[in-house]
């Protein structure tokens, strides 16, 4: 925490490195990743391999760039994909995949992170030339701290297969559903043929996320991510962060999640505070009541004028996030704070 004793709750990119994460950047062996010889992006890249039970994996630079050259490496221009209304890739990527590639963004209702399968089936376009050609179903896990379960996961698959479709998970968050149901990851990929991770969410790297999938999907998603200039030269100083995530910080998710539990059951003790939605994991909705005389954007203001800092889903309230940095007396001092603003 800063001198200024903020408590910042906006999301998990927050995070800082810790010290021996950065060591590791430090000491890492370099090469030039283009040419497939950083040593470290290439130890990274068979470690997610192995990890996730694909073929292979892709260092990228951010999220945003994984699931874009997984969904330009399933489609082409004028093919279609299925994913939620309130989806990552549908609301907070510039629709990127129909921007740079020609691919329509059919979106169905996900309230609770999931499709309604029957909606989903409907979706799928028939055999038509007046239609598009639906090729590719996007998943999204945690959907707002959400964790879907690996037996809803094979249940779209088992839907894809028949209709010989692919599906792709947005996995920026998968790392908290796998230690949510204490299940590994290849439990989740398995009923996937693509997936992207990020490392710089509750793993606390600096940036970087990876792709994985079948030979074939990797070979086309490099080709994207060069087109689309995420080509990175030594790229092993990001790669060796990445692998300390790994190796250091996956179980330490299970403290933001007690945390989240923690702030949700304090401020549902707090006058005119209503707690939304969550936590399942790391992700706590709230908002104020009528009663309380204040909006969210009120609610927020003064928060911020305490040194508490959240933002606002639209769709859901008030959004706090736990995270590497914030611990136990963070989360009690925040709730004082709060308290001292609804009292």
């Amino acid at each position: 925490m800063g001198q200024d004793s903020t408590i910042d709750l906006r999301s998990d990119t927050v995070t800082l490195a810790p010290e021996p994460m950065r060591r590791a950047m430090y000491e890492a062996a370099l090469g030039d990743d283009v040419y497939g010889e950083d040593p470290t992006v290439n130890a990274l890249q068979e470690k997610v391999a192995q990890l996730t039970e694909k073929d292979a994996a892709l260092f990228v630079a951010s999220g945003t760039m994984g699931n874009l050259v997984a969904c330009l490496s399933h489609c082409g221009r004028g093919d279609e994909i299925i994913l939620g209304d309130q989806s990552h890739i549908a609301r907070w990527e510039q629709g990127g995949a129909s921007t740079l590639g020609g691919i329509s963004l059919r979106t169905i209702k996900n309230e609770d992170g999931m499709f309604d399968l029957g909606d989903l089936k409907k979706a799928i376009n028939e055999d038509d030339p007046h239609r598009t050609v639906t090729k590719l179903i996007a998943v999204e896990n945690t959907w707002n701290g959400m964790p879907l379960t690996p037996h809803y996961l094979h249940q779209v698959k088992e839907l894809a297969l028949n209709h010989n479709l692919s599906v792709h998970l947005d996995g920026a968050r998968l790392f908290n559903a796998a230690r949510h149901f204490k299940r590994p990851l290849s439990d989740f990929t398995a009923a996937v043929d693509s997936v992207q991770l990020c490392f710089a969410k509750g793993l606390s790297t600096p940036a970087g996320s990876i792709v994985a999938g079948s030979h074939e999907f990797i070979s086309k998603a490099r080709r994207w991510r060069k087109a689309l200039g995420g080509g990175m030269r030594q790229a092993g100083v990001l790669a060796a962060a990445a692998i300390y995530a790994l190796d250091n910080m996956q179980e330490r998710l299970d403290e933001d999640h007690e945390n989240a539990e923690f702030l949700a059951a304090a401020l549902s003790q707090i006058p005119f505070i209503k707690v939304v939605f969550g936590p399942c994991t790391n992700m706590v909705f709230f908002e104020p009541t009528t009663e309380s005389g204040m909006d969210r954007e009120d609610l927020v203001r003064k928060m911020k004028d305490q040194g508490i800092l959240t933002g606002i889903e639209k769709n859901k309230g008030i959004r706090a996030v736990t995270h590497f940095g914030i611990e136990r007396h963070h989360i009690e001092e925040a709730i004082k704070r709060i308290g001292l603003i609804c009292s």
